[in-house]
């Protein structure tokens, strides 16, 4: 018989540690799986890297080879996939292929429980409102599709029972998969009999023996004064009918409101801008200013400037939940006639005549040539 080179087999050098064998065995046995690798020659090399494997990662084997070579191991066999007298060390089989294989390891012939009640799926529904009713709130009629019980066979999917032929009454399907240890299974529940074990042998003709039925719900949704564009609101219970005896899902219902023409909102508070005349920012006045209750009255210092910010305490939106109010910010903006009457005009160059600009002038001159002026 051939004397075989185990380390040239794994490709490494004879003063290899344990963990560059390992690493070198974990490698090849990745790429020449007989699962992954369909080259007709991948298994006959996988067999090879196990058989050196099986010696050079056993510490006491491989100081035997060491010694005698392979010859030390004739007569034992290598059978394999199967009955193999492996001795893989610390590898964990999900180490050495993954969580794929390895779920199936931890998962050998286990049986699964048949499938209880379970909640039906959730829905969604988007719901646009205008900005006002954001502001009072208001009560919305909705319509929308969803699955219930079928009344007919209420939710059983028809009449009479027999034997699943999918998963011969045991609720679960098992499948097999080879490995390098073997032959390992895993169960999954039956989609045909949902864990069950059992189907109906007449099929509803009302559901189609789905046990389900698509019907239009018309609800009515009430929205709170002061929800926010974005807000969602839980309908408990109006989603999709359950199965096994499982409870409804739930209406997800998304609001959108609307911009107003008027304000602008920044959580519970509104802005707004509003014109006012020269004279009324430099004599001061009362103005009519729009709030989300109606209007209201605005004092206007003398001497305000244009771009000033008033504040209206509790003029803002209503917070959810609370009994609480936002503020209400008012800009004004002074503005500046384009066109004068005659008589604007006498009055406006009298005016101007009394103002002491010609001494305000003087004086902010003359600071400039303090500055620049040695």
């Amino acid at each position: 018989m051939a004397e075989k080179d185990y380390y040239e087999v794994l490709g490494v050098s004879r003063n290899a540690s344990h963990e560059e064998i390992k690493a070198a065995f974990k490698k090849l046995a990745k790429q020449f799986h007989p699962d992954l690798n369909k080259d007709h020659k991948a298994e006959d090399k996988f067999k090879e890297i196990n058989q050196a494997y099986s010696v050079l990662g056993n510490p006491e084997k491989k100081q035997k080879y060491d010694q005698y070579g392979s010859s030390a191991f004739e007569g034992q066999g290598f059978q394999g996939f199967q009955g193999a007298d492996f001795d893989f060390g610390d590898f964990g089989f999900e180490d050495l292929f993954g969580s794929i294989f390895g779920q199936q390891f931890r998962n050998t012939n286990s049986r699964r429980t048949p499938a209880g009640p379970r909640k039906g799926a959730d829905l969604q529904y988007s719901l646009e409102i205008e900005f006002e009713e954001a502001v009072n709130g208001v009560t919305k009629d909705i319509e929308f599709e969803h699955m219930e019980q079928c009344t007919t066979c209420k939710g059983i999917g028809g009449s009479g029972t027999t034997k699943c032929s999918s998963c011969n009454g045991k609720g679960v399907v098992t499948r097999q998969q080879r490995t390098a240890f073997g032959i390992f299974q895993s169960s999954t529940t039956c989609s045909k009999c949902r864990g069950q074990g059992e189907s109906v042998k007449d099929s509803c003709k009302q559901c189609n023996g789905t046990g389900h039925i698509e019907k239009l719900k018309n609800v009515e949704v009430k929205i709170p004064a002061g929800i926010d564009n974005g807000y969602t609101l839980r309908l408990q219970g109006l989603g999709n009918a359950g199965t096994q005896g499982g409870n409804s899902g739930d209406l997800y219902v998304s609001i959108f409101v609307k911009a107003s023409k008027i304000f602008k909102r920044d959580q519970n508070d509104v802005f707004i801008e509003l014109p006012i005349s020269f004279t009324e920012a430099a004599l001061g006045c009362e103005i009519e200013v729009p709030t989300l209750k109606g209007t209201a009255e605005l004092k206007i210092p003398q001497g305000t400037q244009t771009g000033t910010i008033f504040r209206m305490k509790g003029q803002g939106m209503k917070h959810l939940n609370k009994n609480e109010h936002g503020d209400e910010y008012v800009k004004v903006n002074i503005v500046v006639p384009e066109k004068l009457s005659t008589k604007q005009k006498k009055r406006l160059e009298e005016f101007k005549k009394e103002e002491e600009n010609v001494r305000i002038q003087k004086g902010f001159f003359h600071k400039i040539k303090d500055k620049f002026v040695s």
